[in-house]
């Protein structure tokens, strides 16, 4: 069943590519201004999130969209080369994430209480 947590899970998610994207584009102290605003934000839907998913959870897809997002987000947004190598690492992230949710116990309990 998907719930508000992994609505906040994406949003943590979304935000943490936003102001990362920003630390090439700021220069001003008004854009700076704004990328830790969304830091702030970023860092809120983290919280909340980690009040109903297991913080383990929280963090492999915090960390896998935040790593995958990235490298995509330079590829093309910013023009860099992305390998083959990359990619299939890229791939064995996000099994690893999916395999971790997939074996977490405390989400069936979740679903059976909740």
């Amino acid at each position: 069943m998907f719930n508000k947590a992994w609505i906040y899970v994406g949003l943590t998610s979304v935000f943490e590519l936003i102001w990362l994207y920003g630390f090439n584009r700021a220069h001003t102290l008004m854009e700076w201004a704004i990328v830790i605003g969304f830091i702030v934000l970023d860092l809120n839907f983290l919280a909340k999130a980690c009040q109903y998913l297991a913080a383990g959870t929280v963090y492999a897809v915090f960390a896998a969209t935040g790593t995958i997002g990235t490298i995509l987000m330079d590829t093309f947004l910013l023009g860099t080369s992305i390998s083959i190598g990359m990619m299939a690492c890229m791939a064995l992230i996000l099994i690893g994430v999916i395999g971790l949710n997939l074996s977490d116990p405390s989400s069936d309990e979740e679903e059976s209480h909740g």
